[in-house]
């Protein structure tokens, strides 16, 4: 079972923003920003690639709650998931990081960046 089943199952504890019967969201115990939650939906899917527009129907409308929330939802947000390997995804399990509550930096994304691609 994957770290994030193991929470949904409430092996591993976690400290909660908002939950329903489909979706969870939980603080980021390594937050990058003032605001870092993480959101994931109950039923495992390894990737975004894998997900179905159903599963983010619902998760559009459990993101957008979440945001309400934690106080983001008119001052902004950055909604980042990562998928597969390139993608520097670490997780097997989708989920969305929401990161907010105040100006956010655009970092290097890639290793090369510097260099002529």
């Amino acid at each position: 079972m994957c770290l994030f089943c193991n929470i949904i199952a409430g092996t591993i504890p976690c400290n909660k923003v908002l939950e329903d019967e489909n979706f969870l969201a939980f603080h980021d115990i390594y937050p990058k920003a003032p605001i870092h939650i993480l959101i994931i939906p109950k039923i495992h899917v390894d990737c975004f690639q894998n997900t179905t527009p159903e599963t983010m129907i619902g998760l559009t409308k459990f993101t957008q709650e979440v945001a309400k929330k934690v106080g983001v939802d008119v001052t902004g947000y950055r909604l980042i998931t990562n998928n597969g390997d390139d993608g520097g995804q670490e997780i097997y399990h989708l989920h969305f990081h929401m990161l907010g509550g105040g100006k956010l930096r655009w970092d290097t994304l890639h290793e090369d960046s510097h260099k002529s691609l």
